[in-house]
């Protein structure tokens, strides 16, 4: 346990063989001073890949689960329902973009009080190359939007996070797709969380990436995103004016 936390690590995943184990492995290394692990459980969600993600996974020690649906935020939701009930709950992508030992950072500030812990990519020292020139500019372009809408901080979308297991509850996850990321943070804000981000060091991934790496998947998560801003917009305003 990680200061009298249970934690546990959700990674979504399709077609990362070449780099899932090494997340798993990272994440599994983990120790604290009394040689008990600070990761005590890691659940991979294989969103349908082709290759062998899944097999690459469990040689690491993983768990694995299934979801055939696409969609990152239909992985993440999968990966949540077969936790066993851990207190945190880590989020990291599985192409090795993220030092996984850095993840002591976000758990850190959870054991500070902090309900939500975004590793920001802005604040840490991306690799060149790490992020795409369109994914960097909309990251930017979001979060400047996120900052006028709703007067808090935000620097990252990045996927690099730490949740308290409650808390998580709390935000009712309902976004299948792209938006999953943006509706975490930004109902965190509307119900009053302590939120906090912590600079993460960025990679270039191993693997091309499903977003950046396709004209249709940076325009599908680009949407996405934008749509789920909108939502989450429109429900507070008629939440307000109801009352």
């Amino acid at each position: 346990m990680y200061k009298n936390m249970s934690v546990a690590a959700v990674i979504p995943a399709l077609n990362e063989e070449r780099a899932i184990g090494k997340v798993v492995s990272d994440l599994l290394s983990l120790h604290n001073e009394d040689r008990s692990p600070v990761v005590d459980d890691v659940v991979v969600c294989d969103n349908g890949s082709s290759d062998t993600t899944a097999i690459r996974a469990r040689e690491a020690g993983a768990r694995v689960v299934h979801e055939q649906q696409p969609g990152y935020g239909n992985a993440c939701l999968a990966g949540i329902g077969a936790l066993q009930g851990p207190d945190v709950i880590i989020f990291i992508d599985g192409d090795h973009a993220f030092e996984a030992t850095q993840a002591v950072r976000l758990l850190d500030r959870i054991a500070g009080g902090a309900d939500l812990v975004i590793g920001s990519r802005t604040l840490g020292r991306p690799v060149r190359g790490a992020l795409a020139p369109g994914q960097a500019l909309g990251n930017s372009i979001i979060c400047a939007l996120i900052r006028l809408l709703w007067r808090e901080e935000v620097t990252d979308l990045g996927p690099y996070r730490a949740i308290r297991a409650g808390a998580l509850a709390r935000l009712t996850m309902a976004d299948t797709r792209f938006g999953w990321t943006v509706e975490m943070q930004v109902k965190a804000i509307q119900q009053g969380m302590k939120t906090v981000e912590v600079p993460v060091d960025t990679k270039v991934r191993i693997g091309q990436s499903k977003i950046s790496g396709t004209l249709s998947g940076a325009v599908g998560a680009c949407t996405g995103i934008l749509c789920m801003i909108a939502k989450l917009r429109w429900q507070q305003y008629r939440q307000y004016r109801y009352r």
